[in-house]
């Protein structure tokens, strides 16, 4: 048994976790969520308490249907992926290797879910869990600049910071973190990654999309894991390479 009095979230002893696990529901809106995700996973740090939540988290994706399972899987996937552990490293894929396990095919379920078809949002949300039970570096924590359509990244030459936009506001590389405002700022075309030319997790990523009904984030995977080229020197890198460095 899980003593919880001696274990630590981000508001002190984790003695209020098991009431807030037992009260959570299926709904997104429950605010119990809210409560969960603010101890286990503030702001991305995790702490004694989020790991030893897993189990109860892998349970309560199992016995709920796999549209219901959203909410556990993700809280899940937040905790693994999390780098930012104040209370000492753990590594989950080894202190919580039957759990993670089990989650990764909770969540290959939870994706083939035809109810996503509508929600790339919530898609793309356990798309990143996936990579985190799966132990792929980076991508479990940086997938969701999907939802919001756009990655800041360091040049790797001369270090500009560029925001790297692929949505609504267009498809270009800039220094102007205003981008979104008018402006005059110079705006440089991505250069896409034809699908053929995908390699590894970006084909992976891009063919699952699609096999899932969802062309629109494959669509923005093509930019992710294609080129850009610097606002301020012109270099040209490559935008997946540069948010993996970001975490490097």
């Amino acid at each position: 048994m899980t003593d919880w009095s001696e274990l630590h979230h981000a508001y002190g002893t984790a003695e209020d976790v098991p009431g807030l696990l037992d009260a959570a529901s299926p709904a997104p809106q429950d605010p119990s969520w809210d409560e969960l995700w603010s101890r286990l996973c503030h702001q991305g740090t995790v702490y004694p308490a989020s790991y030893a939540a897993l189990p109860a988290l892998r349970d309560m994706a199992r016995h709920w249907s796999p549209r219901d399972r959203r909410m556990p899987l993700c809280l899940a996937g937040s905790i693994v992926a999390g780098k930012d552990q104040p209370y000492g490293v753990q590594d989950p894929q080894v202190t919580y290797a039957s759990e993670t396990s089990d989650l990764v095919g909770l969540t290959e379920e939870a994706l083939e879910d035809p109810g996503l078809a509508d929600t790339p949002t919530t898609y793309v949300h356990l798309l990143a869990a996936l990579l985190s039970f799966e132990g792929v570096d980076v991508w479990g924590e940086r997938l969701d600049g999907l939802n919001d359509e756009e990655y800041e990244v360091s040049c790797p030459t001369c270090s500009t910071e560029n925001f790297i936009a692929f949505g609504a506001y267009g498809f270009f590389s800039t220094a102007d973190s205003m981008y979104m405002k008018a402006t005059t700022a110079r705006k440089v075309p991505l250069q896409p990654q034809a699908p053929s030319a995908l390699a590894e997790l970006g084909r992976r990523l891009h063919n699952r999309a699609l096999a899932d009904g969802q062309s629109g984030v494959a669509h923005k995977l093509t930019y992710v894991f294609g080129n850009a080229q610097c606002a301020e020197c012109d270099v040209v890198f490559g935008v997946a390479e540069a948010v993996v460095a970001c975490l490097g």
